[in-house]
């Protein structure tokens, strides 16, 4: 399993807006540029935190984007949800997220039950690890 860039830039971004939480907003051409990210695709990026009541956007000259909480209530799953959309992982040829009628083996597969306990270990991992963690 690998990240997109969508995963790895928002997290990278969060933690930018992590370490200046407190100090005012952070302008996103300041993230792009620091971190040498396309500013126009963290504004894409932004856009889904900002849907997911992550972060808020402040107007004006001296605006950027602040963090929507404190990050100690900000968890890794948060942000690659918002970003990623649920990480699932298929063993199907056919990458379906459900068991369909085509599967000879059902809910008997035994990649499936394999598959599902590990995607149960990352969802609590990215669930018990906060913005402050990092």
């Amino acid at each position: 399993m690998k990240l997109s860039t969508k995963g790895r830039y928002g997290l990278l971004a969060m933690y930018r807006l992590r370490e200046s939480h407190g100090d005012g907003p952070l302008p996103l051409n300041r993230i792009a540029e620091d971190e040498n990210l396309s500013e126009a695709y963290l504004e894409q990026l932004f856009a889904s935190l900002k849907k997911a009541e992550l972060i808020n956007s402040i107007r004006g000259a001296q605006g950027g984007y602040v963090l929507a909480r404190d990050p100690a209530d900000i968890k890794i799953g948060d942000i690659l949800r918002a970003l990623e959309g649920d990480i699932e992982l298929s063993c199907c040829p056919d990458d379906s997220d459900e068991v369909n009628e085509t599967c000879i083996k059902g809910n008997d597969c035994a990649m499936k039950n394999i598959l599902d306990k590990i995607k149960a270990s990352f969802d609590e991992v990215v669930d018990s690890i906060s913005l402050a963690d990092m």
